[in-house]
């Protein structure tokens, strides 16, 4: 859809806004460090296919972390591929744990932090068994705003923790590029919200909102933390993240995840894997010349290397496919 707020910004901060040249400084350094690979193919084509999965959101899939986390959209990106290579999970009704979720993580991108599975996971246990196995459709949802809002929730658990302390609520938040750990005090008050218990939810939300304005766009939208915060009496920290992550609206804002209703409704990933498991339905019936055959190419599409972006793109619908067969199996 188009966004016409681009209008009302000037050249240099739509630019910044959108992350151009960071993509440009990735597309010459992928071009320079794999040359041999890519320039046979020619360099304006590979140009126009690095920029085509951009816009198609395939161009996290195998990246490092730091990739994967340096923009809104790569972080939206990547959501949205876990999403449709592992719907499966959830259609088959499987329950996982936090160290399966993180190794179906890493199957995308090798180096993704186990930490932040965990910090994701514990929106949805909230500290009481975190063995416990979880729903897809649960973690999913508290993934994406663990993910998404990372550096902005550190800050909210920064002023919570400052709440109940009855610190100075005028103290200026600092963003960290670490993972921020709830402190054992605030993990002893994360069941649901009694009388009492929590930190005053108006208070919470004036904080909120003055931490909103220094982040500028990568928070949750203030009216949809108001709507949250304004039905409630007391608010812990956890109980807001739940309900961060059940709020269609912010899920609306992200764009990576389609509502709840919807979540285990993918027709072009259906058709696929109906297409997919016709060829296995097919090949076993030629033996000999078939069977080897098929054989012989399967390597060349599961090499680890792709000498363009668009293999990366093209693959993803079948090797989507393929994750989410075989987590139905497990």
């Amino acid at each position: 859809t188009m966004n016409t707020d681009r209008f009302t910004l000037t050249t240099d901060e739509y630019l910044a806004e959108t992350d151009v040249f960071f993509y440009l400084h990735d597309a010459v350094t992928q071009l320079l460090e794999h040359r041999d690979e890519y320039v046979r193919f020619g360099v304006v084509r590979y140009f126009a296919e690095y920029f085509a999965s951009v816009k198609d959101r395939t161009h996290v899939l195998f990246r490092e972390f730091g990739y994967v986390k340096a923009t809104p959209r790569n972080r939206a990106a990547f959501i949205r591929i876990f999403w449709r290579c592992f719907r499966q999970i959830g259609k088959s009704g499987d329950l996982l744990t936090v160290l399966e979720y993180s190794s179906l993580l890493q199957l995308l991108c090798p180096d993704f932090p186990a930490e932040l599975v965990q910090n994701a996971a514990r929106i949805v246990l909230m500290e009481d068994a975190m063995d416990c196995p979880i729903s897809f459709s649960d973690f999913i949802y508290s993934f994406q705003i663990q993910f998404y809002y990372e550096e902005f929730l550190e800050s909210v658990l920064v002023i919570y923790d400052d709440l109940l302390e009855g610190k100075n609520p005028n103290t200026v938040i600092v963003p960290t590029s670490t993972l921020a750990e709830p402190s054992s005090g605030t993990a002893n008050e994360e069941t649901d919200t009694q009388d009492g218990e929590g930190v005053d939810s108006s208070i919470f939300l004036a904080r909120i909102g003055g931490l909103c304005e220094r982040f500028k766009h990568k928070h949750p939208s203030v009216s949809a933390v108001g709507e949250i915060l304004e039905v409630r009496m007391r608010v812990s920290y956890y109980s807001f993240l739940m309900a961060l992550a059940k709020h269609e609206g912010v899920n609306h804002h992200i764009g990576a995840l389609p509502n709840r209703s919807d979540l285990l409704i993918d027709p072009e990933m259906d058709q696929e894997l109906e297409r997919l498991v016709a060829q296995v339905t097919i090949s076993p019936t030629s033996n000999s010349s078939g069977s080897a055959a098929g054989h012989k190419d399967a390597p060349k599409k599961a090499s680890p290397r792709k000498p363009l972006r668009q293999r990366h793109r093209m693959d993803l619908e079948s090797d989507g496919s393929t994750e989410e067969t075989d987590s139905s199996e497990n």
